[in-house]
């Protein structure tokens, strides 16, 4: 009987399984109708392709992740489609098909930032001249072209300015102030807008329904608040739970993986504040660490919380876009209704200073516990309206011979009917005939001489921290009128003048605001 032959082995590898393509890729906006939050931009280019009003170059600007680049897209397959131009290309052609890939040989798209040279430019305006291959126009799509040099912008410019009727450009980019003047007078300029939480929402719930998936519609509105206006990165943060998790998308789950905390334990921490309680708000921030939870993102839910009680205090009943469960929402506006929107803005106006400050500083603990501490000891705050009414209230200095002008005299009763007399222009500068705070603390710089008003004016005005404190920020652009501020003799010549003016003894914060890379 004969012997079968051994199949022969072979070390060839398998056939790779299909490459997974992300969310953000799959769900990618194909019509202008597809465009999330960008209506006024998807109206004004179906407008201009219905009319053949077709601009020769298109500036599109706005946030990362907010669809610049798909929308490029789009208007190329409506101008190079079979079918076109057309508002509506027909997503099936060669010509759509290669585009909305990035692979057509007529739409060529740029990096900016890596071809930024002036010899890539001449380069691509060499290039013009040619015609496109197969398809109606060659359209060139240059992303972050703000990132292009001075002489790679100036080599353009007059291809931009006159191009062949065959060529269009389509510019993208997130920081439009930085681009030339000369280049913006040659393109239309259209704005894209950050995307609302709603809106990106229902559009990750209609994600989830697509993929057969679960998610709990806090999971979804946790992801849509945490993207902060861009689809894209919503889309990446969802493709990315989805893959970790097992299961419905739960907000534990979302909580756990972003390192951020539950809305019970935001709510604990802002009532231990509200309630005065800086040993259980310090004990929650502790908690919170050896949790293992990112502190920076718990202040991140802070600022968000007192934002929502500042939109409730702002709004009343009808606030909308408060953060949190429903349940958060109704907490944040029965605190808001217990206090006063001064207080509200202050607290926010500590919570952010400690945000700024946390980028490159490695005591983010401290920084938080300081805040919440802060927060804590606002009981007493003198809110800005009251400081007027109490100062224009105040009993005027007499007035003085002009003989003894600098001589110190004791200062009158306020008379019965509770509104003081103008003073008289030979008075000692006063607050009775203030009726804002800027004019308050205008008069005080006045009375302190001209020299040390120029300085103390480059901080602009000063911020009402906590009882009779006041805080002066400088720019960091303005470091020496900050070290004159901050200067001990300055010091005592400016809680003088206060102290003349309003009967009381002030505290000083004279803070440089560093810039930020």
């Amino acid at each position: 009987m004969a012997k079968s032959k051994p199949t022969p082995k072979t070390d060839a590898p398998p056939e790779p399984a299909s490459a997974y393509s992300v969310v953000a890729l799959r769900y990618r906006p194909q019509q202008f109708s597809d465009l999330v939050g960008q209506e006024h931009v998807a109206a004004g280019l179906t407008n201009a392709i219905a009319s053949g009003r077709i601009a020769h170059a298109y500036l599109f600007t706005g946030a990362r992740g907010v669809g610049k680049t798909s929308c490029a897209r789009i208007l190329a397959k409506a101008l190079n489609c079979v079918t076109g131009p057309t508002p509506t290309p027909c997503d099936r052609c060669d010509i759509c098909l290669g585009i909305a890939l990035g692979q057509d040989v007529d739409v060529p798209e740029i990096d900016g930032a890596s071809n930024n040279k002036v010899e890539e430019a001449r380069e691509l305006r060499s290039n013009v001249g040619f015609r496109p291959t197969r398809a109606r126009f060659k359209i060139y799509i240059i992303d972050e072209v703000h990132m292009l040099t001075t002489g790679a912008f100036n080599a353009l410019l007059k291809t931009l300015e006159e191009p062949p009727p065959h060529v269009k450009f389509i510019f993208a980019t997130t920081e439009a102030q930085k681009l030339p003047i000369t280049f913006l007078s040659r393109c239309q300029r259209f704005d894209f807008a950050h995307i609302n939480t709603n809106s990106i929402f229902e559009t990750l719930k209609h994600v989830v329904k697509k993929e057969g998936l679960a998610a709990e519609d806090e999971a979804l509105h946790q992801i849509a608040r945490r993207a902060a206006g861009s689809m894209r990165d919503s889309q990446s943060l969802l493709d990315q739970l989805l893959a970790s998790t097992s299961g419905p998308l739960t907000a534990e789950s979302v909580h756990a993986l972003l390192g951020t905390a539950g809305d019970d334990r935001v709510a604990a921490v802002a009532a231990a504040v509200l309630e005065k309680d800086a040993a259980k708000a310090l004990e929650l921030v502790a908690e919170a660490d050896d949790r293992g939870l990112h502190l920076g993102e718990l202040l991140d839910q802070l600022i968000d919380y007192w934002r929502g009680l500042m939109l409730a205090a702002a709004a009343g009943p009808v606030a909308k876009d408060l953060p949190g469960s429903p349940a958060l929402q109704e907490q944040i506006k029965t605190r808001a209704a217990g206090l006063t929107l001064d207080t509200i803005l202050a607290g926010l106006d500590v919570l952010t200073t400690a945000k700024g400050k946390m980028r490159g500083s490695p005591h983010l603990r401290v920084l938080v516990e300081l805040a919440v501490v802060r927060l804590a000891r606002m009981d007493d705050l003198l809110s800005i309206s009251g400081l007027v009414q109490q100062l224009a209230s105040a009993p005027r200095p007499a007035a003085t011979d002009p003989s003894k002008k600098n001589s110190l005299t004791p200062p009158e009763a306020a008379p019965a009917n509770g509104v003081p007399p103008r003073p008289d222009s030979n008075d000692v500068p006063g607050l009775a005939a203030t009726s804002d705070f800027r004019t308050i603390w205008d008069q005080i710089l006045n009375d302190l001489g001209p020299m040390r008003s120029q300085n103390l004016r480059q901080a602009g005005d000063p911020a009402i921290l906590g009882p009779n404190t006041l805080a002066l920020r400088f720019p960091a652009s303005y470091s020496q009128a900050y070290e004159f501020a901050a200067a001990e003799m300055t010091q005592d010549q400016l809680k003088s003048s206060l102290k003349k003016v309003t009967g009381k003894d002030w505290y000083i914060r004279v803070e440089c605001m560093r810039d930020v890379a």
